[in-house]
Formats: structure tokens, sequence, C-alpha cells
């Protein structure tokens, strides 16, 4: 069974398993209102691929402002890794 990280968080979290808070997103609308809700000045952006070595083919980020979680997402949203 392939799984993308947040299908597996979900199934965790439905167990009782305490997992990082985080959304998925497919567009730029809406982006800033979750960051928000976050709470948090540092965040994680993550591509969802059924691939090994995301983080080497730059498909995770940490981001410390806004500004710069809204380039990350830019960056990811619409590209192959």
């Amino acid at each position: 069974m392939n799984l993308h990280e947040y299908q597996s968080k979900a199934l965790m979290k439905r167990y009782g398993i305490s997992v990082p808070e985080g959304a998925v997103v497919n567009q730029l609308e809406g982006v800033e209102a979750i960051y928000e809700s976050l709470g948090s000045k540092r965040v994680v952006v993550k591509a969802q691929v059924h691939a090994g070595g995301r983080g080497k083919a730059g498909g995770v980020k940490i981001v410390e402002d806004k500004n710069a979680l809204m380039e990350a997402v830019k960056g990811m949203l619409g590209q192959r890794l």
C-alpha cells in the first residue's frame, strides 16, 4: 500500500497517535490562512510524492516566515520531482 505522508498522519491521528498539525494544499489560495492557523512562524513545506529523496530534489523546505512560505509553495506546486 502506498500512502502519502498526510494520509499516514490522518490514519495515525484516527487511532490516537500524536502527529504534528498540517494541511494539504493544491493551490496558493488559502495558504496564508493555514499558516496563521498553525501558530508557528517556522513551518515545513513538503511535496507529497510516492518517491524517495524528495528532500534532495527540493521537495522539503523549512521556512521562517510567510514570505518564504509563499515562495516555497509557489516553487513546488505543479512541479515534477
